[in-house]
C-alpha cells in the first residue's frame, strides 16, 4: 500500500504520469457523469429531433475549430520555449483573433447549411453557438502550461466547475423555454464560465497581446501540418454526423447522437488521457533513449489500453440494457447502437497512444499523413456503408477504416520507435473474444435494428 502511495509522490515523471493520468480520469469521468445527467432530464423535457438539430450545430462549430486549428495545445506541450511568456503571449493572440474569426464564419454558413439540411432553425442557432468560439479563444495560456508540465489538478476541479454551471443553466433553460435554444445557450454560458473561473483560479502571468515575429514563425511552422490534420480529424470525429444528417431524419440523429455518446465514452476517455500524456513522456522519455525508457512507454500503453478496452467491451455487453434503465420507449434503438458502435470504435482504442510520439518528436508532417489517411478511409467507407446498407453498415464502417489505416499508423509508429506489436496482437484477441461474444449475445436485436433501418 506504502509503495503504490509513494509511486503518486515526488516530482518525478513516473510520479506527474500518475497523478495527471489519475486527474484526466476523475476530470473526464465527472465530466461525462454531468453530461449524462443532464442529457436524462434533457431527455425529457425535450424530444429527439431536438438532439439531431444540436447535433448538427455541433457538426458546424466543431467543423469549423478544427479546419482552422494551428496547434497551440501541442506546440506548447512540445516546444523548448513553452514557458516562455513571449512565446505564450504570442500564441495567445493568435487564439483569440482565430476565434473572431470563427464566430465571422459561423454568420457565413448558416444560410447554406440550413438549406442543406432543410432546417430553417439554424440559420438562428448557428451564429449564437459561435459565440462560445469567441469566448474560447480568450482562454489563458496557463491551461496549456498546466498541460506541459503534468499538473492538472487545480485545472480539472475548474473544468468540472465549469461545466457545471454550463449544464446547469442548460436545464434551466429547457425546463423555461421547451426549445433547442437551451443547449445552444447553455454551451455559451459555458464556455464563458470556463474562461472566468480559469481566469482567475489559475496561478501565473496573465497574458497579454503580444507578437513576436521568432515565436510566431515557430507556431505557424509547426502548426501548418496540424492545421491540416485537424481539418481531417473533423472527418473523422464528426464526418459521420455530417453524412447522416443528408440520409436519415433529425429524430433518427438525435437518438444515434445519444447512442453514439454512451458507447464513445471509453475512448473518448482514453483520447482525452492519450492527448494530454503521451506527448510530455515521449518528449521526457525518448523511445531512442535507454532500454528503460522503452519498457515504461509499454507498461504506460498496456495499462491504458486495458482500462479503456475494458469499459469499450462492457458498454458493449450493456448498452440495450442501459438505454432501457435510462430512457424512454423513445430512444431504445439507442442500446443496439451502442453495441455496434463500441465494437466499431475498438480498433482505434488499440491504437491510440503511437501518434502522439510523432507530436512530441515535432514530426507534424507524420501525424498529418496518418490522420489524412484514416479520415479520407472513414468518409468514403461510411458514406457507401450508409448508402448500401443504411445506418448500421455506416457504424460497420468506422471500425473498417480504422483496420485500413494501421498499415499507415505501423509507418509512423517505427518512424518514432513507438510500435509495440505484441500488444496490439493482444488487444486485438480480446475484441475478438469479448466482443465477439457481445455480438453474438444481441444478435436479435442487431439483425431488428438492421431490418429497421435499411435504406
Amino acid at each position: 500500500m506504502l509503495k503504490h502511495a509513494a509511486a503518486f509522490s515526488g516530482q518525478g515523471l513516473l510520479a506527474r504520469v500518475l497523478r495527471s493520468a489519475s486527474w484526466l480520469m476523475i476530470g473526464y469521468g465527472g465530466s461525462q457523469a454531468l453530461r449524462l445527467a443532464a442529457n436524462l432530464i434533457l431527455a425529457r423535457l425535450l424530444f429527439p429531433e431536438a438532439f439531431g438539430l444540436m447535433a448538427l450545430i455541433t457538426v458546424v462549430t466543431v467543423g469549423l475549430s478544427l479546419f482552422s486549428d494551428v496547434g497551440i495545445g501541442p506546440a506548447i506541450a512540445q516546444n523548448p520555449r513553452g514557458d516562455d511568456p513571449d512565446f505564450l503571449n504570442t500564441a495567445w493572440t493568435i487564439q483569440v483573433i482565430r476565434g473572431f474569426g470563427l464566430w465571422a464564419m459561423t454568420f457565413v454558413l448558416a444560410w447554406p447549411v440550413a438549406r442543406l439540411y432543410d432546417a430553417p432553425d439554424l440559420m438562428l442557432y448557428l451564429p449564437i453557438a459561435g459565440i462560445a468560439l469567441v469566448i474560447a479563444g480568450f482562454n489563458p495560456t496557463r491551461i496549456e502550461t498546466a498541460h506541459r508540465h503534468l499538473l492538472v489538478g487545480r485545472l480539472t476541479a475548474l473544468d468540472l466547475a465549469a461545466q457545471a454551471i454550463g449544464v446547469g443553466m442548460m436545464v434551466l433553460l429547457a425546463w423555461a423555454t421547451q426549445s433547442v435554444l437551451a443547449l445552444v445557450l447553455g454551451g455559451v454560458i459555458q464556455a464563458g464560465a470556463k474562461l472566468m473561473i480559469t481566469h482567475y483560479g489559475l496561478p501565473g502571468e496573465r497574458n497579454r497581446f503580444r507578437w513576436e515575429p521568432k515565436a510566431a514563425k515557430e507556431l505557424i511552422r509547426f502548426g501548418k501540418w496540424i492545421f491540416l490534420s485537424t481539418a481531417f480529424w473533423f472527418l473523422t470525429s464528426q464526418g459521420d454526423r455530417a453524412i447522416l444528417g443528408r440520409f436519415v431524419a433529425l429524430d433518427v440523429l438525435g437518438i444515434y447522437n445519444i447512442g453514439y455518446f454512451l458507447a464513445s465514452f471509453p475512448m473518448l476517455l482514453g483520447h482525452a488521457v492519450n492527448q494530454r500524456l503521451m506527448i510530455p513522456v515521449y518528449r521526457d522519455k525518448p523511445a531512442d533513449g535507454p532500454p528503460e525508457n522503452r519498457r515504461k512507454h509499454r507498461m504506460l500503453r498496456a495499462g491504458l489500453s486495458a482500462v479503456i478496452l475494458s469499459m469499450l467491451l462492457a458498454m458493449a455487453w450493456i448498452g440495450p440494457w442501459l438505454t432501457e434503465l435510462l430512457y424512454d420507449a423513445r430512444y431504445q434503438q439507442a442500446g443496439v447502437m451502442i453495441v455496434l458502435i463500441s465494437l466499431a470504435l475498438a480498433p482505434a482504442v488499440i491504437t491510440m497512444t503511437y501518434d502522439q510520439a510523432a507530436l512530441a518528436a515535432g514530426d507534424s508532417r507524420a501525424f498529418f499523413v496518418f490522420t489524412a489517411s484514416r479520415a479520407l478511409l472513414q468518409t468514403g467507407l461510411f458514406l457507401f456503408g450508409t448508402l448500401w446498407f443504411g445506418l448500421p453498415g455506416g457504424i460497420v464502417a468506422l471500425g473498417l477504416a480504422m483496420v485500413a489505416a494501421y498499415p499507415v499508423l505501423i509507418w509512423l509508429a517505427r518512424r518514432h520507435g513507438a510500435w509495440d506489436p505484441w500488444h496490439d496482437l493482444v488487444c486485438t484477441l480480446s475484441v475478438v473474444v469479448f466482443g465477439g461474444g457481445a455480438l453474438a449475445w444481441h444478435w436479435t436485436t442487431v439483425q431488428t435494428l438492421i431490418a429497421a433501418l435499411a435504406p
